[in-house]
């Protein structure tokens, strides 16, 4: 999947990756989407809650060896 800008949140533990996220996303236009890799297993409830809070649009979300990773685009 094509992104706009990539997110490294690996080895960041609750809430540090999302912060990180609406940090990288309210630096991108609206449409563009953000790739972001983590690897806390809380991560992935946390990024369904948040784009379910904030309106952003949760593309994608898979595990990649010991990396999660998520494809969200800005509303």
């Amino acid at each position: 999947m094509e992104f706009d800008k990539d997110l490294d949140a690996r080895g960041l533990h609750c809430p540090l990756p999302i912060l990180r996220t609406k940090k990288a996303l309210a630096e991108m236009q609206s449409g563009q989407v953000l790739r972001i890799a983590a690897t806390d297993p809380g991560s992935v409830r946390d990024f369904q809650a948040f784009a379910k809070q904030t309106g952003n649009t949760l593309l994608l979300q898979m595990e990649v060896d010991q990396d999660f990773v998520f494809f969200m685009k800005r509303k």
